[in-house]
Formats: structure tokens, sequence, C-alpha cells
């Protein structure tokens, strides 16, 4: 059975229409996973001679377990934000018969083979191979590396669990924090030294080989724990609701004021408001407005007036930039229903350019008390909401015709990758790093008025051309029109 499903994960992989992008994104990870395997290795072989010349009067592993505790705190953390639960299509399977709990363990056992789970060895196994060669009990130490391995495998789990309950909540990464924070606090105030008594039980387990039953216990019930949660939701109709307990309906009138793509817009802003996944975009302005906070007041930025294009175009372009690259991955789920009604791609297009200008001309003006901080603030803030209404708003719009991955409308809101691509990684580039380069470029050569007055310039050349840009990207989408709709037909 599990050569079969490794079978059907194989051909989902491969005739997946986004097989090209997705393939480009993974080497490109491939060469972020050698990096970090390379750092933990040097890590392991360092870290006993430096732990010994930073603590010479400590013992190096009893120093190096009194920090595991920060260890399983990041490696949650990352793991939340990063890792998620490895999926297979299992609707079709479940019209075949296959026991639903083969299907779980599957994708269970799946999740144990994440780089997540592999990475710590690369720095566990070397500090082990040294603790052997000074001496140290060679069946202690086996113990000890076992032990690391099974609470990595704990939070591998647990991470899943806290995803289940965050899931349900629009700010889906608050309990994960809530979690962390309170047990930093506990142990950083001294409440409950966690990080002394983790020590200890570890170190208690490395010299009582016995007791390592205790973290295989936790293990196991927090994998029949994950278990019992994904077995209950393995039905053809667990996504049906049974009960509605309240309608939200909202007048959406004034859009009308914007003629022919006023439904269009009125399909944007319901899907903003009613589904968890846009709704983060709509969180991230908050963020994004007290983005400038950690510039404007630190003095080490007083004197680098180019990171002031780089604010000014993160504080005026937050929703531009997360709405924007999903552009039109938003509407994939009914992508298809949309192209077969009479209806243009310019007035398509037109409304995703409008609600963008927007939230571009919304934000500078709310954006307005950084003035506070000086005249070259409000200057680099103007200058960017220009690029990005004459810039960056075609070059979303453009980027958007290279989509290929449909987006789960329903799944949690913020810092999920799913639907994401080579394309959203690299339009990163033009969005932020060109203009912060252009305006770098200018300053340096002549003056920061000079560098603000091309950011204006180049977005006025583009509002001046909006309707040959428009045109251009209106061609291109449609020569991408059947490819997109056979790729947003697919669930990978």
């Amino acid at each position: 059975m599990i050569k079969h499903f490794l079978n059907l994960e194989w051909k989902q992989f491969t005739r997946s229409a986004s097989f090209g992008k997705t393939l480009g994104l993974k080497l490109i990870m491939v060469f972020f996973a050698l990096y970090f395997i390379v750092m933990f290795l040097f890590l392991g072989v360092a870290m006993y001679p430096l732990l010994k010349k930073l603590f010479p009067e400590n013992d190096p592993f009893v120093v190096f377990n009194g920090f595991i505790f920060y260890w399983i705190l990041g490696d949650l953390l990352m793991r939340f934000f990063f890792q998620k639960l490895p999926v297979m299509s299992v609707k079709p399977l479940l019209t075949v018969p296959i026991k639903r709990m083969n299907i779980v363990n599957f994708v269970l056992a799946k999740s144990a083979l994440s780089f997540f789970n592999f990475l710590p060895l690369f720095a566990i196994i070397p500090f082990g191979v040294t603790l052997i060669t000074k001496d140290y009990n060679v069946f202690t130490v086996v113990v000890w590396v076992f032990t690391i391995i099974l609470i990595t495998l704990i939070n591998n789990f647990l991470n899943f669990i806290i995803e289940s309950l965050s899931s349900k909540t629009d700010l889906s990464f608050l309990p994960i924090i809530l979690f962390s924070g309170v047990l930093y606090t506990l142990n950083y105030f001294e409440i409950l030294n966690i990080s002394e008594l983790l020590a200890h039980a570890i170190l208690a387990i490395a010299n009582n080989a016995v007791l390592i039953i205790v973290p295989i216990l936790v293990l196991m019930g927090l994998y029949f724990s994950n278990f019992k949660i994904l077995r209950s939701k393995l039905f053809l109709d667990s996504s049906l609701k049974t009960k509605t307990l309240e309608v939200n309906a909202s007048n959406l009138e004034w859009t009308k004021k914007f003629g022919d793509i006023a439904p269009f817009m009125q399909l944007d802003l319901k899907l903003l408001w009613r589904n968890k996944r846009p709704k983060s975009s709509v969180w991230m302005l908050v963020f994004g407005l007290l983005y400038g906070l950690i510039f404007y007041p630190n003095p080490v930025y007083q004197d680098k007036p180019y990171f002031y294009a780089f604010v000014g175009i993160f504080v005026t372009g937050i929703f531009l930039i997360n709405f924007g690259q999903f552009i039109p991955a938003w509407d994939s789920g009914y992508y298809k229903l949309l192209m077969s009604q009479n209806i243009k791609y310019k007035q398509y297009l037109k409304s995703k350019y409008t609600l963008m200008t927007l939230s571009v001309i919304i934000l500078f003006v709310l954006s307005l008390p950084y003035a506070y901080f000086g005249r070259k603030v409000l200057l680099a803030h103007f200058a960017a909401a220009i690029y990005n209404i004459g810039v960056n708003t075609y070059v979303i719009l453009f980027g958007g015709s290279f989509n290929r991955k449909k987006i789960d409308l329903n799944q949690r809101a913020a810092f999920n990758f799913q639907g994401a691509g080579a394309v959203q990684w690299l339009i990163g580039l033009p969005l932020v790093v060109l203009p912060m380069a252009i305006f770098a470029l200018f300053n340096a050569f002549f003056s920061f008025e000079i560098g603000i007055l091309v950011l204006v310039l180049l977005g006025l050349t583009g509002i001046v051309f909006h309707q040959k840009l428009m045109k251009f990207i209106i061609d291109k989408y449609l020569d991408s029109k059947y490819k997109m709709i056979a790729a947003f037909d697919q669930d990978n």
C-alpha cells in the first residue's frame, strides 16, 4: 500500500501543470538546504571547543543541554511558519477499498521525513562523536542522541496539533505566539526554570536509559492525537457545513460608481471579507503601517536615506504586495466559471488595478503621521506611493499571468505558503529591491531630492502610458488563459 501511495505522489508531482516552476523552486530550496546542512555541521564540530572556551569551568555537555529549551522554542516557531503537514489527494481514495487508517498513517509517517527533522542531526551527531572522543561514556552519548531525536519528532507532531487549533481562528499565529511567549516568560523571569528542568531531565535519561520510555510515550500520545484529528476529517463530506449560525451581509452599493468594473470589485471585497486566507492581506495592513517605526526612530538608519524608499514602498504598498501577488489565483476556485461568462479581461484586470491603487492612496494618507520624523520621510512615502501606482501595479498584474497554482481560501490566514510558487519569490525583486536600488543610486551620485524625483517620474510615466501597459498585460493573460484554467482545475 505504501508503494502505491508513493507512486501516486510521484505522478501528482510530475503531472502537475506547475511542474516546471515547482521544480525550479525546489532546486532553489535544495541550495538553501545544503547551506543550512553545512552550517549545522560546522556548528556541531565547533560546539565542544566553543563551549569550552566560553564556559571554561563548566562541562560542555551540561552547558549544551541547558540551551536545548531555546532550541525547542525556536524549532517550534520555524515549523509553525514554514512546515506544513504533507497531504495527498485523499478524496479519490475514499471511494475505493482502502482503509482510512492506512491513508492517515502514510501522511503522518511522511511528516517524519521532513527536512526539519533531519537538520538537527547534522549538529547533534558531530557533537556526540566529539564527546565520545573526549572519553565520555559511549552508551550515555548514544542514549542522549536518541533522546534528542525523540524530542525533534515530538516537536514535529506537536506543531501539527497547534496548527489544527490555530486554523479555527483568523489570527492563526496567535496561539503559537502565546504558547512560546508564555514558556519563554516563565523561564526568563525564573517563575519556572524550564531550561534547567529540561536539561536535568535529558541528563537523567542519558544516565539511566530506562527513563527514555517517557519521551517515547509522549511521542506516541502526540502521534495518536494527530491520528485521531486527521481520521475524524477524512470523509467525502467533511467540508460541508451542517448549520449556519449567522449570515454576514454588507452593502457595497458605493462600488457602482466605478461603472462596469463594479461587479468584480464587489467580488474581491466579499472574498477579502468572508475567507480566512485573503483576510491576511487586510490584517497585514496594520503591520505595514507600523513597519516604519522599526527604522525611523533608530539612529542607525538616520544616515541611510535609501532605506526611506524601501520603507515607503512597503508601507504604502503592503496590500498591493500581499493581495496582488496572488492575482488571479484568488479566483482559482471559480476561474473556469468566470472565463465561461461573457466578460472582458479588461474589466476583470481593471478592477484589480483600481482596488490596488485605492489601497495605495488610503495607506499613504494613513501614513502621513510619519511626517513627525522629518520632511524627507514624507517625500519618500509620496514618491513610493506614486511609484507603486505607476509601476508596481503593472508588475503585479504582469506577474499574475504566470500564476499556475490554485489557492485554498479556507486554509489558515497568516504565514501560509500554499499556492505560492517561483513567481511569488521572484516578483519581490522588481517590487521592492528595484526602486530601492534606483533611489540609492541617484541619492549617492546626485542628491536625495533627485532620487525622489526619479521615482515620481517613473510612476507618472506608468500612469501616462496606462492604456498601452494594460493592453500588453491583457494580451499576456489571453495567451495564458487556457493554461491557467487547466492549472487551476488541479487541486495540488
